[in-house]
């Protein structure tokens, strides 16, 4: 049986934009374990604004067809880290 991309959406409170990243974060490195997790697609958006989406990681392609592992926004070049 082939299977599907989903989208989990669930509510937090954080005191502005990088708050609600900082706990994307920390979700996704908890998760971590989990093979089905795709930390790189984590947006963020407003409760009231859904359809305004923040990325929380870099969204850049490498080489390899691999995303930028590093923070959306986040200073020199792409690559490791994170």
């Amino acid at each position: 049986m082939s299977r599907e991309r989903f989208v989990v959406h669930l509510p937090v409170l954080a005191t502005d934009l990088e708050g609600a990243r900082r706990f994307a974060r920390s979700i996704c490195r908890a998760l971590g374990f989990l093979a089905d997790v795709d930390r790189n697609g984590t947006t963020v958006s407003a409760e009231d604004a859904q359809c305004v989406r923040h990325w929380v990681y870099c969204d850049r392609l490498l080489d390899g067809g691999r995303r930028c592992p590093r923070s959306a926004d986040h200073d020199g070049a792409c690559g490791q880290g994170g």
